[in-house]
């Protein structure tokens, strides 16, 4: 006994064309109906010397179902991503208000102790590391021998007491091994002002002005 298979693409074409005036449900409910008309016209208008056969309509049942459960599990997974998203700003929410470590190069000062704070990543040992302090124009002001550091965070203060410009000061770490210049990537400390969500990613509104992102955020202090 042979089945001739029905010819499912008329069902998809039906509705990858609806699908711009329905939503996912409706059409993957459209095509299981139009489904289920053809192939009861072919068993309307079968040859009674040559039946359908049961294993190849059990069969072609069974794709539509699949199709149909796809379309479904594919609506699941996106109700759960929204949830999830809505799930991680409100939690994200907590770190409005909170210090955090940025990549730059300004430094903060603590008005009650009038020191300036800063942090550096260092990408390997160095036999010299000198933090520079920058005013506005880039003229140092000052500096802190950090001597000879392995690779790593370091945290830094300055004496801001000495300093008697109004804006905040920058500065620059130098570091060197021997004659090699070691890398070392500037820190700020700067405060989450608030937390919104772009394109499924977090961002991180600071205080100073500026976005972060969930990676660009080093440290939570």
């Amino acid at each position: 006994m042979f089945m001739t298979p029905i010819d499912t693409s008329a069902i998809d074409a039906g509705a990858t064309s609806t699908s711009k005036k329905t939503d996912s449900a409706a059409d993957a409910n459209a095509a299981q109906d139009r489904f289920l008309k053809l192939l009861v016209a072919q068993l309307n208008n079968q040859d009674p010397m040559n039946p359908l056969d049961n294993a190849q309509m059990t069969s072609q049942i069974a794709q539509i179902n699949t199709v149909t459960g796809i379309q479904q599990l594919n609506e699941t997974v996106k109700g759960l991503m929204t949830q999830f998203s809505a799930q991680q700003l409100m939690q994200a929410g907590s770190m409005v208000g909170r210090q955090v470590l940025v990549e730059g190069n300004t430094m903060t000062v603590d008005e009650a102790t009038q020191k300036a704070s800063g942090a550096f990543d260092l990408a390997g040992s160095a036999a010299s590391v000198t933090v520079q302090v920058l005013d506005p124009t880039g003229k140092q002001v000052g500096a802190i021998e950090m001597g000879s550091l392995p690779a790593g965070r370091y945290n830094f203060a300055w004496d801001a007491a000495q300093y008697q410009g109004d804006a905040n000061v920058r500065f620059k770490v130098v570091a060197n091994n021997a004659q090699a210049v070691v890398d070392a990537t500037p820190l700020a400390i700067d405060k989450v002002s608030a937390v919104s969500m772009d394109g499924g990613k977090l961002q991180f509104q600071l205080g100073r002005g500026g976005m972060a992102t969930q990676d660009g955020i080093k440290a939570i202090l």
